[in-house]
C-alpha cells in the first residue's frame, strides 16, 4: 500500500459511544438481589428478638449473596490480564474501596468515638468490593486448570480448616464465596441462560418447582427455628473458619458443602422466577452498586440507635422495615440509571446521578442520530486531505463514523464511495474440484459473476 492508498480515520463525532444492549432478564436479576441485600440489612437487628425476623433472615441469607457472586461472575471475563483489565480493576473497584473505607472510618471516629482506619479490616458491606477484584484477578488463572469450579468449591471447603484465613482483606469470605462467581462464569460457557431464554413450553413447570422449592427451605426453616436460633448464622457468610464457628469436628466441611449446594438450588429457583421481559424495575437493575454502596448511611442510625430492638421487634415492625427496605434500593437506582462511565463518578456530561439519558439505550438520542449523520454528510461533501507527498488521499478508502441504526442516504453514498474504484475479485467456488473436472462441461449461467458491492 502506497502513502497515497493509505487509509485516513475520520474523527468521530462527539460524544458517539458504542451502545451496550441490555438484557432485561439480568437487569430484573439485579434488583432483585439488591433489594433482598437491603431488606437483609434492614432487618438484621431485629433477629435477636423475632422469630419472624430470624425466619425471614435466614430465608434471605441462604441465596442472596451466592445469587449476586453468581451474576459478577457470568459478566466477567476470563482473558489473559492486560494493562487496561488492570487498570479497570483499579478505576472501578479499588478506587471506590478507599475512599469508602476512609468515609466509614470517618464517620465510626464522629459518632462512637473508634480510630478504626484500616484499609485491610473492610467496613460493613465494603467486603464484596475487595472480593470482587480478588475475583476478576484470580479468574483467568484459575480456568486454566481443568476443573476450575471443582477447584473452587474444594478451595471454599478447605479454607475453613485454617484460622489464619481471617477477615483480613476479606479473604476468608473471597475464598468461601467463590464458587459462585466460578459458576457464573461457568454457566455463560454452558450458554445456560440461552437455553433459557429460549424455553417457551417449560418455563411454567420450572418456576412452579421454583415456588416448591421456596416453600419448602421455607417449612425447614419454620419448623426447626430453635435449632436455626442456636445456629450460628455466620455459616451463611462463609467469613469465619469451622473452629471459629464452634465446629471442631472433622466433617464440618461437608457442612459447609451441603450449605453450598442448597444455595445453588436456591439461586436457580431464583433466577428461574426472575421475568424475562422488560418490567417497570428493569430500568433499576442497572445501578445496583450506586445501591449496595449508599443504602448503609441510610440504614447505619436505624440500625445503632438501638430502635429495633425490643417492642420494636414485633411483626408490625418487621413487616414495616421490609416495605421500608425498598425505597432506598428504587430511589438511588431511579436517579443512576443509565449513566455510564466509572460507577463511582458522575458519568459522563450530561448524565449526572440525577438524571436519565433520553432515547433508545440501543441506538442512541435522536440528537446523536442528527450529529452523525451530519458528520458523515460533512465527510462526504469536503475535499479528502493531502497526503505526505502532496497527492490527494482516495476516498474509496475512508473510514466514516455511522452509528448502527437505519440506512439512510449518507451511509450509502459512503458504502459506494468507499467500493468504487475497487478491484473487484472473482468469486471463489466453495467446493473443490480436481484440476480438469470441469471440461466438457457446460458452465452454469452466473458462475462467473462478479461481487456487486452492494451495500450490506
Amino acid at each position: 500500500m502506497t502513502a497515497a492508498d493509505a487509509p485516513i480515520a475520520l474523527p468521530s463525532p462527539v460524544g458517539a459511544t458504542k451502545a451496550r444492549v441490555r438484557v432485561p432478564f439480568w437487569d430484573n436479576a439485579r434488583f432483585a438481589t439488591i433489594a433482598l441485600v437491603v431488606m437483609g440489612h434492614a432487618i438484621q437487628r431485629q433477629t435477636s428478638d423475632s422469630n419472624n425476623a430470624l425466619t425471614l433472615y435466614l430465608f434471605i441469607y441462604a441465596f442472596h449473596m451466592p445469587a449476586f457472586a453468581i451474576i459478577s461472575g457470568y459478566f466477567s471475563k476470563a482473558s489473559p490480564p492486560s494493562t487496561r483489565g488492570m487498570l479497570k480493576i483499579v478505576t472501578d473497584i479499588v478506587i471506590p474501596y478507599v475512599i469508602f473505607q476512609s468515609i466509614w472510618s470517618l464517620v465510626q471516629f464522629v459518632f462512637e468515638g473508634v480510630n478504626s482506619l484500616d484499609f485491610a479490616q473492610p467496613h460493613w458491606t465494603l467486603w464484596f468490593l475487595l472480593a470482587l477484584a480478588a475475583f476478576r484477578v484470580a479468574l483467568p488463572y484459575l480456568v486454566l486448570l481443568r476443573w476450575p469450579l471443582a477447584w473452587a468449591v474444594l478451595l471454599s471447603v478447605a479454607v475453613g480448616y485454617w484460622p489464619g484465613v481471617d477477615s483480613t482483606f476479606s479473604s476468608a469470605r473471597t475464598i468461601g464465596i467463590l464458587p459462585f462467581f466460578v459458576l457464573g462464569w461457568q454457566l455463560r460457557q454452558w450458554r445456560i441462560a440461552d437455553w433459557w431464554m429460549r424455553q417457551r413450553a417449560w418455563v411454567w413447570p420450572i418456576r412452579a418447582a421454583a415456588v416448591l422449592v421456596f416453600a419448602a427451605w421455607l417449612t425447614v426453616i419454620v419448623t426447626q427455628i430453635a435449632p436455626f436460633r442456636e445456629l450460628s448464622v455466620h455459616w451463611f457468610f462463609y467469613d469465619d473458619s469451622y473452629s471459629g464457628l464452634d465446629a471442631w469436628d472433622w466433617w464440618a466441611g461437608f457442612v459447609r458443602l451441603g450449605l453450598i449446594a442448597l444455595a445453588v438450588i436456591l439461586c436457580a429457583a431464583f433466577f428461574a422466577l426472575i421475568p424475562r421481559r422488560e418490567t417497570i424495575v428493569t430500568v433499576f437493575g442497572q445501578a445496583t452498586l450506586y445501591v449496595y454502596l449508599l443504602h448503609s448511611f441510610v440504614l447505619y442510625p436505624i440500625r445503632e440507635s438501638g430502635v429495633l430492638k425490643d417492642d420494636h421487634a414485633s411483626a408490625v415492625w418487621l413487616l414495616t422495615m421490609v416495605f421500608a427496605s425498598r425505597s432506598p434500593s428504587r430511589c438511588r437506582a431511579r436517579s443512576c440509571a443509565g449513566c455510564s462511565g466509572p460507577w463511582w463518578s458522575h458519568g459522563p456530561a450530561g448524565c449526572s446521578p440525577g438524571t436519565r439519558p433520553s432515547g433508545n439505550s440501543r441506538r442512541g438520542s435522536r440528537a446523536q442520530i442528527r450529529r452523525d449523520r451530519g458528520a458523515t454528510e460533512r465527510a462526504l461533501r469536503d475535499p479528502p486531505p493531502e497526503t505526505g507527498d502532496g497527492a490527494p488521499a482516495r476516498r474509496s478508502e475512508m473510514t466514516f463514523a455511522i452509528r448502527r441504526g437505519r440506512p439512510h442516504t449518507p451511509a450509502r453514498r459512503a458504502w459506494g464511495a468507499r467500493t468504487r474504484g475497487r478491484r473487484r475479485q472473482p468469486r471463489r467456488s466453495r467446493s473443490r474440484r480436481a484440476p480438469g473436472s470441469m471440461r466438457g462441461r457446460t458452465r452454469r449461467p452466473g458462475c462467473d459473476r462478479r461481487s456487486s458491492g452492494s451495500p450490506p
